[in-house]
């Protein structure tokens, strides 16, 4: 191909220097870390078929629906009140995952460590995070079908009245976020110890501080004493958040806060795995 030439009136031609070829343009995706979820849902796959291949996953869920009755229609006198609302439910709701959270959480990681397998996971061609991931997916589906199967106290509410359905999902919503930074909280904790009591216990702890931080007696108190103090205990306060939810309001901050909670915790549960990995 012949290359272009310029002229002008007082000399001979010059000839152009051919255009460089446009360089491809690479895909988005190779500028971006590899992130292969794989391994991670394969563990969230075993850890979940593990929680039914015992009878713990009944009696777990049979204690949960059973405590959430009790609570709902007994002690906060459902049918006293008669009002068509799970208002009840959804005050109570949180305590109920304080205990049985931990309860659950306990044996993720203090179980693996006290048996021993634990060196044989973190030996497997598995990226920690992927290990941690795929345990707290697990456990949070494991919640989530308790959670679902209270679905029969909506249905009995709307058999008795009107209630405001949309406020009654948000409140779910809120306590599948819930029992998600629980579950964060107490995977961490579990990877700490080798003892499943010891990381019940400060499981328990860890999430009451969190859940404590927005009540009206600590507010009062650290307004009197430490107001600086009382306005931070509201911002971390799971309960705080989560009455947002139970009325209705499912803002984005809040859904950043719980979000920001899981994530933070599930990353000192990485950190600990990859300091063990590393010993």
């Amino acid at each position: 191909m012949a290359a272009a030439t310029t002229s002008t009136t007082d000399g001979p031609p010059s000839f152009a220097p051919p255009a460089a070829p446009a360089k491809p343009r690479r895909p988005l995706r190779e500028y971006l870390p590899s992130i292969d979820l794989r391994p991670a849902l394969v563990v969230a796959r075993r850890e979940l078929a593990g929680y039914f291949a015992t009878p713990v996953a009944t009696v777990f869920i049979v204690v949960f629906l059973a405590l959430a009755g009790i609570l709902t229609f007994g002690v906060g006198n459902f049918f006293a009140r008669g009002q068509a609302d799970l208002v009840a439910f959804f005050s109570f709701l949180p305590w109920l995952f304080l205990l049985i959270v931990p309860a659950l959480t306990m044996r993720l990681w203090a179980e693996e460590r006290r048996l021993g397998t634990i060196e044989l996971l973190l030996t497997l061609p598995i990226a920690p995070w992927q290990a941690v991931l795929g345990k707290f997916l697990a456990a949070w589906a494991f919640c989530g079908i308790a959670l679902a199967l209270t679905f029969p106290f909506w249905i009995t509410v709307n058999l008795l009245g009107s209630p405001e359905n949309g406020i009654i999902l948000s409140g779910y919503i809120g306590a599948f976020l819930v029992a998600g930074a629980f579950l964060a909280i107490g995977s961490a904790v579990s990877a700490l110890t080798r003892n499943q009591v010891i990381a019940f216990v400060l499981a328990v702890v860890v999430c009451f501080l969190f859940a404590a931080a927005g009540t009206t007696v600590v507010t009062e108190f650290l307004s009197s004493n430490f107001p600086l103090l009382a306005e931070a205990a509201r911002a971390v306060s799971v309960f705080e958040r989560f009455n947002g939810f139970v009325r209705g309001v499912v803002a984005f901050r809040d859904l950043v806060f719980f979000a920001s909670l899981i994530a933070f915790f599930l990353f000192v549960n990485v950190v600990v795995l990859d300091h063990r990995k590393a010993d």
